[in-house]
């Protein structure tokens, strides 16, 4: 695939559009088509539109075939691409140019074609639309509207080149490519039967009566009066001037990106002091609109432009960079709001930024219009969106006179900041592409599968529970994983995280799917396993040492296939960490007890209250295999300078085994921020007398280690956050911190914290240290058996 854009003749990209939609019934790919309602439409620049969404001046925008399959999938308003006196091979774009991730990031601002091919493809794309609208029914060959766009200076703007394409688009009957289309059209009426020549007669010779301008990043106030005067009285077109984010001021978008979770985009103060000021943008704004009205033309802003960041993270090639997306919507709309409120929205507001689904009609029924989008399309699913967004619009009334209502507006912007689908996660995205490379005619990989560590067949599953097949679906889960109640409960769920439709809404919430299969059809399952016939025995007699999730899993799949399984547990009951230390409130006693059930379906033993630390009695007893499955119940050690903190694992015990002997005092601490922590954390604040239930760390909740929804958990419960402190001294009910500050990035990614040298005391009547678990597998060096072995396991099974 090449890195350049090709434009296709016009006599192929018409019959290209015939062909498909004769054998597929598709447009470039777009599988629904958008029929319009011929009843509804709206009216602008003298032109009628059938609904106020359309791509905006981006990579959608540039070659016809892009603005055909928009339209195909509903569009109705296009903001062409913008065209500079800088283009073609001459435009320096570094590749890649867009990283769409999550929020948007882009190195390229204008048209990659050659101003003359930009216009090329505009013509083309206009009569495209004009003949499949007719040919197939998709709507009035008059029910759409281009707007062109330009930039930067108005030196450029009037070079012969740029002129030309100004002209070209208000009126292009006497060009080579108009030429080209008519003729084509012309001499190809038994392709399209509905295209006459009175039809193409009849056409308008305006491709647009309308005009965006987009201006660099510090363009003098001046500059941007000059050239919008040059567009209103000279060209005489309906105008629109694209602003910037800067409008609202340094400190009002940092806030309002830290208060959101957007603190690591990194931007300084000085393109909102070279940009164009609000107190400047104001009367220049009514200047522009008087001069319209006095010409009948008009006028209005287009909100917003991309927003100038640093590149800091090696997102793309460069040093800066624009942002779009969900993270440019709080900025966009509170650029909305301060104009609407000074020209008490009678100013037009032409919108794109970060309009998608999940806002796009409640930024419409605020008056806005029309809507255009591009990052939301850039996402799987691409043009099928649209259709989407536009069933959100046209379930609405249209508004016909453009004005602002400034109250609703109003609502919305402050809502925003607390919008959770505008706001970024206490925990960074993971990274949801699969790490193995996709074969070129194979892209079904589902990414839900590559992220679960087991594998699980996780889509037959899904639609088997979709389908009410529950017995059928346990089934497909316990086929890989015989614990569907401790993971459809508390599993961290790898596989949401990679699901695909976190590219479109939310994930797929699979873990609760395995959970719905499990409780109708577990009792039945059981049953059915009691009478299935058991598996031959293959003569090897194993012991499982430890009763935790991982032994009751070797239980049943050892003889599953036919081994002879004891499992020895030192406690009274199976389980584990599940068991005896996560909170009841994350997993009921009866869930983990569903599963122990489970793992003895196929004859497995369990002895309780039996510690086994010889391997060779175990062998001299006739066992032919050893699995030690002991879990990770020892504790990371943590020193302090002065004083000493208590062990989570012990601590978490006692909460769920002995609650009533607690005494914790009002303030608890706990040193640590992964998931035990989070636990021991929502423990303590739920344990009588406890009043505060801290959490202690080095990094910001951006870099802890607990997974997001854990996080998210913790601070529903009251849980108070101490970032950016190192513990390091503890007495006398206090704990002595060091502030920390970031650093540079290691190699995990995070930040590593540097201390500052101030301290801070935090009134702590328990601290307890939660830093992380291990395994006591120091005392299987101890065991004879395996005593100096250092190349050969003292497990010497195929089922470790």
């Amino acid at each position: 695939m090449s890195d350049r854009m090709n434009p296709i003749p016009f006599k192929n990209l018409m019959e290209w559009i015939k062909t498909e939609y004769q054998t597929e019934g598709t447009i470039f790919g777009v599988k629904k088509l958008y029929r319009a309602d011929s009843k509804r439409y709206l009216e602008l620049f003298g032109q009628r539109f059938e609904n106020p969404l359309g791509p905006a001046a981006g990579p959608h925008t540039q070659l016809a075939q892009n603005i055909v399959a928009a339209y195909a999938a509903g569009c109705r308003f296009f903001e062409l691409k913008t065209v500079q006196k800088l283009d073609g091979e001459d435009l320096p774009v570094a590749k890649p140019c867009i990283n769409a991730a999550d929020e948007c990031y882009n190195v390229e601002w204008s048209t990659e074609l050659r101003v003359p091919q930009a216009f090329d493809e505009y013509v083309k794309a206009w009569f495209a639309l004009k003949v499949i609208s007719q040919e197939y029914g998709l709507g009035s060959p008059d029910g759409f509207i281009f707007n062109m766009s330009v930039g930067y200076d108005l030196e450029g703007i009037k070079t012969p080149k740029v002129d030309a394409f100004i002209e070209g688009m208000r009126n292009a009957s006497n060009t080579p490519v108009w030429k080209e289309c008519t003729d084509y059209l012309l001499s190809h009426t038994d392709l399209f039967p509905s295209v006459s020549e009175a039809f193409l007669s009849g056409l308008p010779t305006q491709v647009c009566t309308s005009i965006t301008l987009s201006t660099l990043h510090g363009c003098p106030p001046a500059e941007i009066e000059r050239i919008a005067m040059y567009l209103i009285t000279e060209k005489h077109l309906h105008t629109y001037i694209k602003c910037n984010p800067t409008l609202l001021g340094y400190e009002f978008a940092r806030d309002r990106m830290n208060k959101m979770g957007y603190e690591y985009i990194q931007f300084d103060d000085h393109h909102f002091k070279d940009d164009l000021q609000f107190s400047d943008a104001v009367p220049m704004l009514e200047r522009l609109l008087q001069e319209s009205d006095k010409r009948g033309l008009m006028f209005g802003v287009k909100i917003t432009n991309t927003f100038p960041v640093d590149i800091a993270r090696g997102e793309l090639p460069g040093q800066e960079m624009y942002m779009s997306g969900r993270s440019l919507f709080p900025l966009s709309i509170a650029v909305a709001l301060k104009l609407s409120e000074v020209f008490n929205g009678k100013l037009r507001i032409s919108y794109s930024g970060g309009a998608d689904y999940f806002n796009i009609a409640d930024i419409y029924e605020t008056g806005i219009c029309p809507i255009t989008i591009a990052t939301t399309i850039l996402k799987p699913g691409g043009y099928a969106r649209c259709q989407q967004l536009v069933g959100e619009l046209t379930a609405k009334p249209f508004n016909k006179d453009f004005s602002i209502n400034v109250e609703k507006l109003r609502r919305l912007s402050n809502a925003v900041v607390e919008n959770p689908r505008h706001r970024k996660s206490v925990k960074p995205e993971a990274f949801l592409k699969i790490p193995a490379k996709v074969p070129l005619a194979d892209c079904f990989a589902a990414p839900c599968i590559s992220g679960c560590p087991i594998n699980q067949d996780i889509p037959a599953y899904i639609r088997l529970t979709g389908e009410e097949k529950y017995e059928e679906a346990l089934r497909v889960i316990t086929d890989k994983n015989p614990l569907p109640f401790i993971t459809g409960t508390i599993c961290n769920h790898r596989c949401m995280t990679g699901c695909t439709r976190n590219f479109y809404e939310d994930h797929v919430h699979i873990r609760a799917v395995k959970l719905e299969a499990a409780r109708h059809a577990i009792e039945t399952l059981k049953q059915n396993l009691k009478t299935q016939k058991p598996a031959q025995k293959n003569g090897a007699k194993v012991a499982v040492i430890g009763a935790g999730p991982a032994g009751l899993a070797a239980a049943y799949f050892l003889t599953r296939d036919g081994a002879d399984v004891t499992v020895f547990e030192k406690k009274a009951r199976a389980g584990g960490i599940v068991q005896y230390v996560i909170p009841e409130f994350r997993i009921p006693a009866a869930s983990i007890g569903q599963d122990v059930e489970l793992a003895s379906s196929f004859g497995a033993s369990f002895v309780y209250n039996s510690e086994q630390r010889s391997v060779e009695v175990l062998k001299k007893q006739g066992f032919t295999h050893v699995v030690f499955a002991i879990g990770a119940w020892k504790q990371s050690a943590l020193t302090l300078e002065k004083g000493a903190a208590a062990n989570v694992i012990e601590f978490l015990e006692q909460a769920k085994q002995a609650p009533e002997t607690l005494k914790l005092g009002k303030n608890v601490v706990i040193l640590g921020a992964g998931n035990t922590a989070m636990d021991a954390a929502r423990v303590a604040k739920r344990t009588k007398g406890v009043e505060h239930s801290f959490i202690v760390y080095r990094r910001t909740k951006q870099f802890m280690p607990a997974d997001a929804e854990e996080l998210e958990l913790a601070l529903e419960d009251g849980v108070e956050f101490k970032e950016l402190l190192a513990p390091v001294s503890y007495e006398n009910g206090i704990l002595r911190c060091e502030k920390m500050k970031l650093g540079e990035r290691g190699a995990d990614g995070r930040q590593k914290p540097v201390p500052s040298g101030e301290f801070v005391d935090i009134p702590a009547d328990t601290v307890i240290a939660s830093i992380g678990e291990k395994n006591r597998h120091r005392s299987l060096c101890g065991i004879r058996h395996c005593a100096g072995r250092k190349r050969k396991s003292a497990i010497q099974s195929r089922y470790v």
